[in-house]
């Protein structure tokens, strides 16, 4: 086993609309405005940024983000990842009772060297901090959405 392989799936309900959902999330220059973890994007073109995110355990993680799919449609927004993680991302947003089901689905290979070293032992730290990553992001997007 790949101690530096992950997958993440992360469930928002959210009281509001799909497409106000989904049209926040493809904002990624935005992220850091609601997402207190996500500390920097740098647009390099209509498709791909670099992001810089830190959550409770102290190290950034630095990766750019290619689109390779934006399907308002399904409401699918996916990318592929590199740098100090690598692989893909996807949101998918659907009408969920009067609101949204946002899901976040990540699979990626974490190549930053301190990360590697750390695998086995810090693999429970690692995954909590996305957790909490994740619950951080949700509360932000519903007030920014609530505000909008």
């Amino acid at each position: 086993m790949d101690w530096s392989h992950h997958r993440f799936r992360s469930l928002w309900l959210l009281p509001a609309p799909p497409a106000a959902v989904y049209g926040s999330l493809e904002r990624v220059e935005d992220y850091p405005r609601w997402w207190p973890q996500v500390r920097a994007v740098t647009r390099l073109d209509d498709a791909t940024g670099v992001l810089t995110v830190r959550s409770v355990l102290p190290y950034d993680m630095t990766f750019t983000a290619r689109e390779t799919r934006r399907d308002p449609a399904s409401g699918m927004l996916e990318a592929a990842l590199s740098g100090d993680i690598e692989g893909r991302a996807r949101w998918t947003v659907i009408p969920h009772g009067s609101g949204s089901l946002a899901r976040y689905d990540q699979v990626v290979d974490v190549h930053k060297p301190l990360l590697r070293r750390l695998a086995v032992p810090g693999r429970p730290l690692f995954r909590a901090n996305h957790r909490l990553m994740m619950r951080a992001g949700r509360n932000g997007l519903l007030r920014y959405l609530e505000a909008v």
